[in-house]
């Protein structure tokens, strides 16, 4: 697997099929995925030897402080290939995130163990996620 930081226009396609697939991002058009990308401070994604997008997730930074980590996505095929690990341990190497003090992402309880094993904890005191909607 290759890692890609630059997706040109056929692995946007192939992302936006990607989230098509899940219920958390179905909704996504081809226009809001490619206006992400673009929106997002980091991108990473895997590529196979013919070219397709295997696996990505995005990253928006302070560059200091904060990292949050949000779309990890791995092609169905490829889910418990490792795909999801080495994306995780690509962000957590990055060069322009060595000095960041906290990594963060939410997720759903039943993949909490996927990330616990790269050192990401539920215990975060009273920190409460809230949302408003625009």
């Amino acid at each position: 697997m290759e890692i890609i930081n630059t997706f040109n226009d056929k692995q946007v396609r192939q992302l936006h099929a990607l989230y098509q697939q899940e219920w958390w991002s179905a909704q996504r058009s081809l226009a809001d995925t490619k206006r992400c990308i673009e929106g997002s401070q980091i991108c990473i994604g895997l590529i196979d030897d013919s070219g397709t997008l295997q696996g990505f997730a995005r990253v928006l930074t302070d560059y200091i402080f904060k990292a949050l980590i949000f779309d990890l996505i791995v092609t169905k095929p490829q889910r418990n290939t490792g795909i999801g690990n080495k994306v995780i341990s690509t962000i957590k190497n990055h060069p322009q995130l060595q000095e960041v003090q906290h990594f963060e992402l939410y997720c759903l309880p039943e993949i909490f163990s996927f990330y616990e094993k790269h050192g990401f904890s539920g215990e975060v005191g009273d920190i409460k996620l809230m949302r408003c909607e625009n």
